[in-house]
């Protein structure tokens, strides 16, 4: 994560300097972050979040300097958002994605190598690298993957923001990939590991670095992950890497940015809202309607497993005549008043505040408390969205919401809380009423 970089106005720019320095050990120390027993295994995925955070405010300082600034609060939230769902399961489930994998472990290793040892540590860090290329590939060239996989792709901006949009089943769905290496790496090496993997691939989605020279050669960087997130003909189906590029250069599926050529961000064809519940099942809708539509059974199978762009004769991963090539888009972005976007941000903050509350472990000893905060965020964050996209009953959902949690949870938090959502219960019924006279005037 060691970068520096040349702005205009500003001179070099160190990242390691806003990282945190006993994480950064961890990731370039096996002696450090080897484990004999999986439950010693830190979640390093908590850790990082602050340091990554300031990351964020840090690359959207450096692009308003620039005035290259590519921030929307509504694509901002929306992908903060997905990071809360997904983190969220990722909280409640606690590693039980893990159990197929230390039960392969205990029952049928093949070699028992030395937890303690430095080779054991890189071997890991090189499998599982290796592993998620195939994982990612295969995400990108199966449709029931890809149908999960595409909410990471679903932002038509790059920033480092875009990294923490994640699907709320994409691991569950692509845990198989990682199975051969329970034959013979121990659990907690691979849990350890596979948080280094992923949390190493949040820094790479960003345009303020521009190239890192002959580490392009060999480690998967911004240069290289721009290309893998464009919509561009050129750009599909290719950088599959997460730590090394070097798999993509010998499996073929390797492509160069082109420097005159802009880079769209997104999906082929975007799905125009902010709601994320949406975002994250609408893909899987359509692949269910296109597999019923087929006229033979072999057909409506292979939608499920053939890639997004194959149609009955074509080869698995179609063809490029047939494909959308995208060389321009005007971005969903529609208007709201001022104040709306004031309440949101407000809001939006609560919902964090509350979530970061997961992540304490004496919470479990309040499953009403923990499974009504979950409720309520998940509610807040859809109707936020539902607010970005002028949602006709936005508002009205959002006072069912504030009025909701007046009523169940108006004894579990401070009274100041209890005030501002019957505060923001009094705001949406008045803009109601307002709506609902100038409506009524208009027609006379």
């Amino acid at each position: 994560m060691n970068a520096s970089k040349y702005y205009d106005g500003f001179g070099r720019q160190l990242l390691d300097g806003v990282s945190n320095a006993r994480m950064l050990l961890y990731l370039v120390n096996p002696y450090e972050s080897s484990f004999e027993k999986l439950e010693d295994v830190p979640d390093y995925q908590s850790q990082v979040w602050l340091s990554f955070f300031v990351l964020i405010l840090l690359e959207n300082a450096i692009l308003y300097a620039k005035k290259e600034s590519s921030f929307r609060l509504n694509d901002h939230v929306n992908s903060l958002s997905h990071w809360i769902l997904q983190e969220t399961g990722r909280i409640l489930f606690r590693g039980a994605e893990y159990y197929l994998y230390i039960s392969i472990y205990e029952k049928f290793r093949l070699w028992e190598l030395a937890w303690d040892s430095p080779w054991t540590w890189w071997a890991t860090a090189i499998g599982v690298d290796f592993c998620y290329y195939w994982v990612h590939r295969a995400n990108h060239e199966v449709l029931f993957l890809w149908s999960h996989h595409q909410v990471h792709h679903s932002s038509e901006e790059f920033n480092l923001v875009v990294g923490l949009r994640q699907s709320i089943l994409q691991q569950w769905c692509s845990f198989m990939f990682y199975l051969p290496l329970a034959l013979f790496i121990p659990p907690s090496h691979f849990v350890a590991h596979h948080q280094f993997n992923l949390i190493y691939q949040l820094w790479i989605h960003t345009t303020v670095i521009e190239d890192l020279g002959p580490l392009e050669l060999i480690f998967n960087t911004p240069k290289h992950h721009r290309v893998h997130h464009g919509c561009n003909l050129y750009c599909l189906d290719t950088n599959y890497g997460g730590v090394l590029i070097v798999w993509d250069r010998l499996f073929g599926t390797f492509a160069t940015e082109r420097p005159k050529e802009k880079i769209i961000y997104g999906l082929v064809v975007s799905p125009e809202s902010y709601e994320p519940l949406y975002l994250q099942v609408f893909y899987a809708l359509g692949m269910i309607r296109n597999s019923l539509s087929m006229s033979n059974l072999s057909d409506k199978l292979a939608v499920y497993w053939k890639g997004p762009s194959w149609k009955p004769g074509l080869p698995r991963l179609g063809l490029d005549e047939f494909k959308v090539n995208v060389t321009s888009r005007i971005k969903y972005d529609p208007v709201i008043p001022t104040w709306q976007s004031c309440y949101i941000l407000f809001h939006f903050c609560l919902v964090l505040y509350a979530h970061s509350h997961l992540y304490d472990h004496s919470i479990e000893a309040h499953k009403y408390l923990t499974g009504a905060m979950i409720v309520n965020n998940v509610a807040a964050l859809t109707t936020i969205g539902l607010l970005f996209d002028r949602s006709r009953i936005a508002g009205l959902l959002e006072l069912a919401r504030c009025c909701a949690y007046l009523y169940f949870l108006r004894d579990q938090q401070s009274q100041l809380v209890s005030y501002v959502y019957a505060l923001s219960c009094c705001i949406w019924i008045c803009d109601i009423v307002k709506s609902k006279v100038a409506a009524k005037a208009a027609k006379e």
